[in-house]
């Protein structure tokens, strides 16, 4: 007798409607692994555009993170995003606080497992403090160029899964970093070369396609 899969089932973190701790926790890790995997690459990005700590200080920040997510009980996802928010406190650069910010809002969040619609108003309210705080908006080259879209499409979705909801949100951020790629960039350092870092993408956008991308292996 074939099983019928319950996708409204709360306690299972990958595949039930809604993001749970142990969810959370697992999407964060996966994270973790894409970002020292790839520290070099932003790294590079960052030479080209900016100071070039970016991959160093974000990849520190998260290792940090990786020993903080390995040690909570997994209780509900905000636990989850607070603890990687803790670890970039000490994170150096511009983008670090950024980060830190994002994360921590998103540690506000409800203490029980995230439907699509909490999903959406949590991510809303991370990705408008940092809009806020940086005074970036889309265009300016930055990681809110990725953030924004991905954001509105959560905040927009109709997909009955969190899991859903969040591929496409990872679509919406790619294309965000991409895009990039062609535009002078108003804040940061990169803003100091204009045209000269036209072409070259911006790592703390390409930083959030990876976090949004990484839950479609979990």
């Amino acid at each position: 007798m074939t099983k019928v899969v319950d996708m409204t089932d709360k306690g299972n973190g990958t595949n039930g409607a809604e993001l749970t701790g142990a969810g959370a926790k697992m999407w964060l890790l996966a994270f973790v692994d894409r970002v020292v995997a790839g520290a070099d690459e932003l790294t590079e990005l960052d030479r080209e555009a900016g100071d070039g700590d970016f991959g160093w200080n974000i990849s520190s920040a998260l290792k940090r993170g990786r020993e903080g997510l390995e040690g909570i009980d997994e209780a509900h996802p905000a636990q989850a995003f607070q603890t990687v928010a803790d670890a970039f406190l000490a994170s150096g650069g511009t983008s670090g606080p950024l980060f830190g910010l994002w994360f921590g809002r998103l540690g506000a969040g409800p203490t029980a497992p995230w439907g699509v619609p909490e999903l959406g108003a949590a991510f809303g309210t991370a990705t408008e403090a940092v809009r806020r705080l940086g005074k970036a908006e889309v265009g300016h080259k930055t990681m809110v160029d990725a953030m924004v879209p991905a954001t509105e499409v959560l905040t927009d979705a109709t997909a009955r899964t969190w899991r859903e909801a969040v591929s496409e949100a990872a679509r919406a951020a790619r294309a965000g970093a991409e895009s990039t790629g062609g535009m002078v960039a108003h804040r940061g350092r990169a803003s100091y070369l204009g045209e000269r870092a036209k072409d070259v993408l911006d790592p703390g956008a390409v930083a959030v396609a990876w976090f949004f991308e990484s839950a479609e292996g979990v």
